[in-house]
């Protein structure tokens, strides 16, 4: 089957689950629709942008009653209209397209209206901000609600999005959870190092790298020969460094700022415990199952983190990790310390780890239940 991939901006490295669907889904088979494209096209698909810039100024004439009347049709502003939709037609037309995946909801609600003038049939997969901060604002809750309708089916990393997605009054009876997945067969367990400490991720807000921090400073007090590596970039980088000089432990904890996949990879198949505190931030914004740890319980790491979100599905308290309540800082370091002074279980764990991810989270199988889901959703030919 010829599929369209929706995205956001197209290409971006880091969205490792949308480039897996452009270079993979159906055997490749696939074309781009993007809001943004950022001139890098690895996969070397056909693809087209969505937004109106790039369409000339026609299209300028027609935004005001075109914004009223996508408000009004569909509760958003979003939708394709004028030159720039008809020349999405004329891609999708010329395409053979015929379905598309939007990844993240917004994208759905902008290409619903479209894929169904064309009775083309049009999927929704939802991720995490898309699901959670997102539907903080009533315009796009109203949106969604609206979308549901339009859609074939609908997919969710977590079942934590779906049943969050619900509670705003948006469901869909044709809804399946799909992790992101990971490459079982390259996230492998290595020479594990004892009492050596990984986290991995941006160092944002949801993600509560502070927390981390000051945790594994309080539970390895007394254990020096535990360490703990930082890897990941972002605006909490500087305070980090900061924590970690005024600690007097410095040398056991190392902020390595962002590095290559190969490098974690390899960092993942030494560490003996992965660390992330997910939480829900100021704005509302969760995750929806973090790669990382998929990534982590492949490569056979003990994983402490949070009762958050998705994570739940994926971390099986006193099988392949433990979990503590979110911004519980104080519960975070006793399940550090417990780890290293041995109060906490934890033999067999890294190999249950390594189990369950190559029973639940294999890119490769999920990969397979999504085109079958696809397959099995399409509508029937009379």
């Amino acid at each position: 089957m010829r599929i369209a991939i929706a995205t956001g901006g197209y290409h971006k490295p880091g969205e490792t689950f949308v480039n897996r669907h452009i270079e993979h889904l159906f055997g490749g088979d696939t074309v781009v629709i993007a809001n943004k494209l950022n001139g890098s096209n690895p996969y070397d698909r056909p693809a087209i942008r969505r937004s109106r810039k790039g369409f000339g100024v026609a299209d300028l004439w027609q935004q005001p009653l075109a914004s009223v009347m996508g408000k009004w049709r569909y509760g958003a502003t979003s939708v394709p209209y004028g030159q720039t939709r008809r020349a999405l037609e004329t891609f999708l037309r010329a395409e053979r397209v015929q379905a598309i995946l939007c990844e993240f909801g917004p994208e759905a609600v902008a290409l619903a209206p479209v894929a169904n003038a064309l009775n083309l049939p049009v999927f929704s997969y939802f991720r995490g901000y898309d699901a959670s901060k997102d539907l903080r604002k009533p315009r796009n809750v109203t949106a969604l609600r609206q979308t549901m309708p339009r859609l074939a089916g609908v997919f969710a990393v977590s079942q934590f999005l779906l049943d969050n997605l619900a509670r705003h009054g948006i469901s869909h009876p044709r809804s399946h959870v799909i992790p992101s997945g990971v490459a079982t067969g390259r996230f492998l367990p290595g020479g594990k190092h004892p009492g050596s400490f990984l986290a991995v991720g941006r160092l944002i807000d949801k993600k509560a790298p502070d927390i981390t921090l000051r945790a594994f400073l309080a539970g390895a007090a007394d254990h020096p020969q535990a360490v703990l590596d930082i890897v990941g970039d972002g605006p909490m980088l500087e305070p980090l460094r900061a924590m970690v000089a005024a600690s007097g432990i410095g040398t056991r904890v190392r902020l390595h700022g962002a590095l290559p996949h190969d490098q974690v990879r390899e960092m993942l198949a030494r560490a003996q415990v992965f660390v992330q505190h997910s939480l829900t931030d100021v704005k509302g914004n969760t995750e929806g199952l973090p790669t990382v740890i998929q990534e982590a319980l492949s490569a056979g790491c003990i994983v402490l983190s949070t009762r958050h979100a998705g994570i739940p599905e994926a971390v099986i308290e006193g099988e392949t990790g433990y979990l503590v309540e979110e911004r519980d800082e104080a519960g975070f370091a006793g399940l550090i310390r417990g780890v290293l002074d041995g109060s906490l279980p934890t033999d067999g764990m890294a190999a249950r780890a390594r189990a369950l991810a190559v029973e639940r989270f294999d890119n490769g199988r999920l990969l397979a239940l999504l085109e079958d889901r696809l397959l099995a959703l399409m509508p029937k030919a009379s």
